[in-house]
C-alpha cells in the first residue's frame, strides 16, 4: 500500500490555526500519513538533514517555485500511476526559508510547484495536504473537486 511521507523543515505551533487545518485534512486520509519536521542551525545543515531522510524506495517530489505545476486532476493522476505502480512511498520535501539546495532537486523524481508566488513555508504544507486529500477524492470519484 502507497504511504505518504511529508518532509517539511520547521515545526507547526501548538494548537496553532495552521496545524488545525492540517489535521483536519490528515485525518481523512486513505493513505498512511507521516510529517517529519526538521530542523537545523542553518540553511547548510537543514539540507545535509534533508538528503539524509530521503529513501531509495520512495519516488520524490521536491516542491520548488521553479517546478512545474500541476492541476489537480494531473496531480492525482501522477499519483495514481504511482499507486497502480506499486510504488510503496511518495516522500514531498518542503524546504526553509531559503529554498531547496541543488543536490536535493536532483534528487526529487517529480518537481512541483505551487506557482511563482512566494508562500508562507506552514500555509505551502496546509496547502499540499489539502492537495494531496483533493487528489484521493478524484480518485475515488467524490465531487469534492469541481472542474
Amino acid at each position: 500500500m502507497l504511504s505518504i511521507e511529508i518532509l517539511a523543515v520547521g515545526k507547526f505551533k501548538k494548537a496553532g490555526h495552521f496545524q488545525s487545518l492540517w489535521n483536519d485534512y490528515a485525518k481523512q486520509l486513505k493513505w498512511p500519513l507521516k510529517l517529519v519536521e526538521l530542523e537545523a542551525p542553518n540553511t547548510a545543515e537543514e539540507h545535509k538533514l534533508i538528503l539524509s531522510k530521503l529513501s531509495d524506495q520512495s519516488t520524490i517530489f521536491v516542491m520548488d517555485e521553479r517546478g512545474k505545476s500541476y492541476g489537480s486532476r494531473a496531480f492525482a493522476a501522477e499519483i495514481e500511476k504511482l499507486e497502480d505502480n506499486g510504488v510503496p512511498l511518495l516522500q514531498f520535501v518542503l524546504g526553509g526559508a531559503d529554498g531547496l539546495s541543488d543536490d536535493i532537486r536532483q534528487r526529487g523524481h517529480k518537481i512541483v510547484s505551487f506557482g511563482v508566488q512566494t508562500w508562507p513555508h506552514m500555509l505551502a504544507r496546509v496547502m499540499l495536504i489539502e492537495q494531496i486529500y483533493r487528489a484521493q477524492q478524484i480518485l475515488k470519484g467524490h465531487p469534492y473537486h469541481r472542474d
